[in-house]
């Protein structure tokens, strides 16, 4: 019931920025959770940033706390992901989700998108 396309994905050097879209088709998306995940090759996929559904949550790793902003705009059904100071470990390929964020956590469920390539050159 939930599609989600991502978009903004690139190629910057390190300390550079980039904004990551997450455009969702079906109405259902605004009841869930949204997440940002992350997959580096030969790395199992990681949680980076979510955001409860009417966007007064938000959940962070420590990896990218302060450097990252994760939003919502639930009018227009899409979610983001404000990327700055980017540093190279950030380095692959970034996927939303939608899910569940409850006391601090975020639960994903099995919708994502088909993932945009963020590398970040040093």
């Amino acid at each position: 019931q939930v599609q989600l396309v991502e978009s903004g994905g690139g190629l910057v050097q390190a300390g550079g920025s980039l904004r990551l879209s997450c455009a969702a088709s079906g109405r259902t998306f605004s009841s869930y959770a949204m997440g940002w995940f992350r997959q580096a090759p030969g790395k199992v996929r990681e949680f980076v940033a979510g955001i409860s559904w009417d966007g007064g949550s938000t959940r962070y790793t420590d990896s990218v706390k302060g450097r990252f902003t994760i939003s919502r705009d639930v009018a227009e059904n899409t979610g983001y992901l404000q990327m700055n100071s980017l540093k190279p470990e950030d380095t692959a390929v970034y996927y939303c989700n939608a899910g569940n964020l409850y006391s601090g956590t975020y639960y994903p469920v099995n919708y994502w998108g088909q993932g945009t390539q963020v590398t970040v050159s040093s």
